[in-house]
C-alpha cells in the first residue's frame, strides 16, 4: 500500500467519523441553549395582539405560546399568563404568589341592550336579565354601572354565560342586556341592529395583564427571560399605537374575525405596556366586592400592592425597547 493511499484513507476515516460525531450531536439535546419561556394567553382577545407580534417577530423561537389563564400559571405549566386584574384578585386568595408584572392592554366596557326591553339608561336594567362571564371585569363593569344609576345586583338577574353565546341569546330576548368583551359585545351589536342601545357607564377600563409568580421573578434565568420578552412586547406596544392600519388584519386572521369588527371595536382598546399609575387604585376598588363573591374580608391595600410587581417593567425599560418590523416590507 503507498503512502498516498494510505493517506488518503486516514483522511476518509476522518470525515466519517465527524460526520457520525455530529450526526449524534444533532440528536442530543443541547443543555446549555435556553429553555423557552412558556406564556399562555386568551385565544380570543383584542388584548393579546402586542404578544402575537413579539412572539412572531422579536421574541421568535424563544417563547412557547398556549391557551390558558392564571390557574394554567398557578398550576406550574406556564411561566407568564395573560388575565384580567380581577382574576388577579380573585386567584391570588390562594395563590398570593401571584403578580402582575405588566399591563399590556386596557378595554373600555360598555353594555350592549335591547331597546325593546325597555331599555335607554343604566336606571332601565332594574329587574332586567343581563349576562356577563361571573366574577370578571365584565361582571364588575355592571356593578359599577348600577352603582352610577343607585341600583344593586339584587335588582337585577345577573346571569353567567360564555361569550360566545351571548350575542343569539340577547337576540332571541332570553336576556336584556350583555356586559362582555370583544368581540362578543361588537357580535351581539350587530345581531341586534337598530334594537340595539349602547350604555355607558362610569370611567373603568380592564387592565389585560401579564402575570407571574414570585417563584418566577426569583428564577435568574426566568426572570432574564421575562424581562426580554416584556421589552419585545413594549417595542410591538408601540407599533400597534403608531401604525394601527399594519396591525389590525393581524388580530383578525389570528382570531379569524372580519376586520371591520376589529375596526369597529379599536377605539375601546389601548396598549400602553406599562405598570398604569391607577393600576393599584383599580384593585383596591374591586377588593370588596370581589371578597363578597368569596366570602371573605377584603385584604389591606398593602396586601394588595404586593400583587403587583414593576420591577420587571423597569429592567426591560431600561434598555431600548426591541421595534418588530414593520408588516408588509
Amino acid at each position: 500500500m503507498s503512502r498516498v493511499t494510505t493517506v488518503r484513507r486516514q483522511l476518509i476515516s476522518t470525515v466519517i467519523t465527524a460526520g457520525i460525531y455530529a450526526a449524534v450531536l444533532s440528536m442530543v439535546p443541547d443543555s446549555a441553549a435556553a429553555e423557552k419561556l412558556k406564556v399562555g394567553i386568551n385565544l380570543t382577545t383584542i388584548e393579546t395582539l402586542p404578544i402575537y407580534l413579539a412572539v412572531d417577530g422579536p421574541s421568535r423561537g424563544t417563547v412557547e405560546l398556549t391557551g390558558g389563564a392564571i390557574p394554567l400559571l398557578t398550576a406550574g405549566k406556564v411561566d407568564a399568563v395573560t388575565n384580567a386584574e380581577t382574576q388577579g384578585l380573585l386567584r391570588s386568595t390562594a395563590n398570593p404568589n401571584i403578580r402582575v408584572i405588566l399591563t399590556v392592554a386596557e378595554y373600555s366596557y360598555r353594555i350592549v341592550a335591547r331597546r325593546s326591553a325597555g331599555i335607554a339608561t343604566a336606571s332601565d336594567l332594574r329587574g332586567k336579565k343581563i349576562a356577563t362571564s361571573l366574577n370578571s371585569s365584565a361582571h364588575f363593569y355592571i356593578v359599577k354601572t348600577l352603582r352610577s344609576a343607585n341600583l344593586f345586583e339584587a335588582d337585577l338577574t345577573v346571569i353567567g354565560m360564555p361569550p360566545t353565546e351571548m350575542p343569539a341569546a340577547l337576540a332571541r330576548g332570553d336576556v336584556d342586556a350583555v356586559s362582555i368583551w370583544e368581540p362578543a359585545a361588537e357580535k351581539s351589536a350587530a345581531l341586534l341592529g337598530p334594537d340595539a342601545v349602547i350604555l355607558q357607564g362610569p370611567v373603568y377600563r380592564e387592565r389585560f395583564n401579564l402575570n407571574t409568580t414570585a417563584e418566577v421573578v426569583s428564577d435568574p434565568v426566568k426572570r432574564t427571560a421575562l424581562v426580554s420578552f416584556l421589552r419585545a412586547v413594549i417595542g410591538t406596544s408601540r407599533q400597534v399605537r403608531e401604525h394601527p392600519a399594519q396591525v389590525k388584519p393581524v388580530i383578525a386572521a389570528k382570531l379569524d374575525l372580519p376586520e371591520q369588527v376589529v375596526a369597529a371595536t379599536w377605539s375601546l382598546f389601548t396598549f400602553p405596556a406599562s405598570i398604569p399609575e391607577d393600576l393599584l387604585d383599580s384593585m383596591v376598588e374591586q377588593e370588596p366586592w370581589m371578597a363578597t363573591k368569596q366570602n371573605r374580608a377584603p385584604r389591606s391595600r398593602e396586601a394588595i400592592a404586593a400583587l403587583i410587581d414593576a420591577s420587571l417593567w423597569r429592567e426591560a425599560q431600561a434598555s431600548p425597547a426591541v421595534d418588530a418590523k414593520p408588516l408588509g416590507r
